[in-house]
């Protein structure tokens, strides 16, 4: 075989998900997101939180079993796209930048960015009022695309506990972050406080590659299960207590 050919086989391999188990579908996600994916279970050892329950019925409903690789968030499309993963649940929002590149589910989850800073900071009350401001993300976050437009002086980390660990060290002006995760960091952290700031709703969806049209189809009829049974209001619940 020439070797043009073999790497166009191998590609096609690859994107394609052949040569996989066919009876498992892998899950990629970033598990320092809580209560959407985070590492739990008798020996902390467990990927767990709202997004791993959703994908587990993803599975169940095709029949398959579900395998979950915990990666780097900025490297989730990546290996979605090389056919490592076969799709991403990861608190991951819907941007028009991202769909470039992959392919969402109807949403299933609105959140916003807010605002995290110290006790005695100052305050801050528009968006305006971070431009020039030292900013701790999360790499490859809504937070950190957000904290570049506003021409923001952008410190970002693999995970959020290193952004509000640098915030809590008085090294940042702030965090930005999504909220429901947000909120579980400050349950945590009496030292820090959420302002208020009127920041445009976003929506996490579930990533897919643009050549799986099948699997697309599969995980909306999921949600679409999961909505109508009650059974999404059970699953939000439980991570929201």
């Amino acid at each position: 075989m020439k070797k043009s050919l073999l790497l166009a086989t191998i590609t096609a391999l690859l994107l394609t998900g052949c040569g996989k188990d066919q009876d498992v579908l892998v899950v990629g996600t970033n598990a320092a997101f809580p209560p959407f994916e985070y590492m739990g279970g008798a020996n902390g050892d467990e990927v767990k939180g709202l997004d791993i329950d959703i994908a587990k019925a993803i599975a169940a409903d095709a029949g398959k079993t579900l395998k979950v690789e915990n990666l780097k968030f900025d490297s989730l499309i990546v290996a979605l796209n090389s056919g490592k993963i076969d799709f991403i649940a990861s608190g991951m929002t819907i941007t028009d930048e991202r769909q470039k590149s992959v392919d969402f589910s109807t949403p299933y989850y609105e959140a916003t960015q807010v605002v995290i800073v110290n006790q005695d900071s100052q305050v801050f009350n528009t968006p305006a009022d971070l431009t020039g401001k030292k900013i701790a993300v999360q790499l490859g976050s809504t937070g950190d695309i957000m904290a570049k437009e506003l021409k923001a002086e952008v410190v970002a980390f693999n995970t959020g506990f290193e952004a509000f660990m640098e915030l809590k060290n008085h090294k940042v002006d702030l965090v930005l972050f999504d909220s429901q995760p947000a909120a579980t960091y400050l349950a945590k952290n009496p030292t820090l406080k959420q302002l208020d700031i009127d920041f445009s709703p976003e929506f996490y969806g579930i990533a897919v590659s643009k050549n799986q049209p099948e699997l697309l189809g599969q995980i909306n009829a999921t949600l679409s299960r999961l909505q109508s049974s009650g059974e999404y209001q059970q699953i939000l619940e439980k991570y929201q207590k």
